[in-house]
This record gives structure tokens, sequence and C-alpha cells, in this order.
């Protein structure tokens, strides 16, 4: 069964999620379907904190690219792309500019051409319509990421504030799996 995971790939949280399900998924044979949501969207009508403006707007350009990896050569490729820009922007400390992106694509080995949907906004209705998916299958708005398992019910998370490896990662992977079997289930929350 393949479990969906619906990204903003400026989100560090949502970044160590997916190394976790990449992996856990990975061993066990199991497929990732990698979609695109957006901050940006979600908090198109809010006051954001100027410190946020940027990351998201630069998210939103990097999405475009991703939306059109998705169109162009399916999820598998996007899981890639994002793997490669993730490490740069979340692991090596890069901005999530330009030149991130096209490295991203090339480490992908996918065909620069990619790269001229970072400056064309007709991307961004597949974006959207990316992120709306993800926003109906939890049944009200939620943030980066938004997992589901099979046709069941999407969550927000889960959230980890390290990548949980070895069996503290497959259990994790085995209560995602038990949770969205339950369809009175709605939400667990602590600090982080």
């Amino acid at each position: 069964m393949t479990v969906t995971f619906w990204f903003d790939p400026s989100c560090p949280f949502t970044w160590r999620t997916s190394r976790w399900l990449h992996s856990a998924a990975a061993a066990r044979g199991e497929p990732v379907r990698w979609r695109l949501m957006s901050l940006a969207v979600l908090n198109a009508e809010k006051e954001i904190p100027p410190q946020y403006r940027e990351p998201m707007r630069r998210a939103q350009l990097a999405s475009r690219v991703l939306a059109a990896t998705e169109a162009e050569h399916g999820s598998e490729a996007v899981g890639a792309v994002y793997t490669a820009l993730g490490t740069r922007v979340h692991e090596q400390g890069r901005d999530m500019d330009r030149a991130a992106v096209e490295a991203a694509v090339g480490e992908a080995g996918l065909p620069g051409s990619l790269l001229a949907a970072y400056d064309d906004d007709q991307h961004d209705a597949a974006v959207r319509a990316s992120h709306e998916e993800a926003q109906q299958r939890v049944g009200q708005e939620a943030g980066s990421p938004v997992v589901a398992v099979g046709d069941g019910p999407g969550f927000f998370g889960p959230i980890v504030t390290e990548v949980p490896a070895g069996a503290a990662g497959d259990r994790l992977y085995d209560a995602l799996w038990l949770l969205s079997s339950v369809p009175e289930f709605s939400e667990l929350k602590r600090a982080r």
C-alpha cells in the first residue's frame, strides 16, 4: 500500500519526517507518493512574520519546478529532487535559491529544461491543486507535512524533532499504519 506524503520543501520538520518515512518505507519495499503542499498557499490570507516571507517565496519557486517534475517524470522523480534539494537546504545550510534547485535537478538525473518552471507561474495551479488535495484528506487546515496511508484519511504530521532510525523508526511507521486504520482516531500531540 502506498503512503502519500505532501510536503512544503522549506519546512525543516517536514524534511526530518520525510527522511524517516523514506527510509522506513524503503526497508519494507513500500512506495511513497511524493506530493506538494504549500505553506505560502496555506498562509496567503494571514499576517506572516517577516523572517518567514522570503523562505516561503523561495519554496513557491522551487515548488514550481517540483510540480513540473511530477507532471513530466512522476512522483519518484519528485522524491529524488526533493532529497537532493533538502540535503542542500536542510543539512548543508544552503539557500533554497535557483542554483540549489538547478543542482538538485541535475543530481536527480533530470533534464535542466525543468528549470524553466522556476519563473513560470502557470505551475502554481498544480501546486495549489496538490495542496488542496492534502487539505481535503485531512478535513481541515493543516500544515506540512500531510501523510495518508492508502485511501485513508490524511494526518498533519507526524512531526519529529530528530529522524527516528532503526527500531524507533519502524515502530513509528507501524504506529502510523495502525492509527490510519482506526476511523475514529483524530489527533495526538505533545510539546517538541
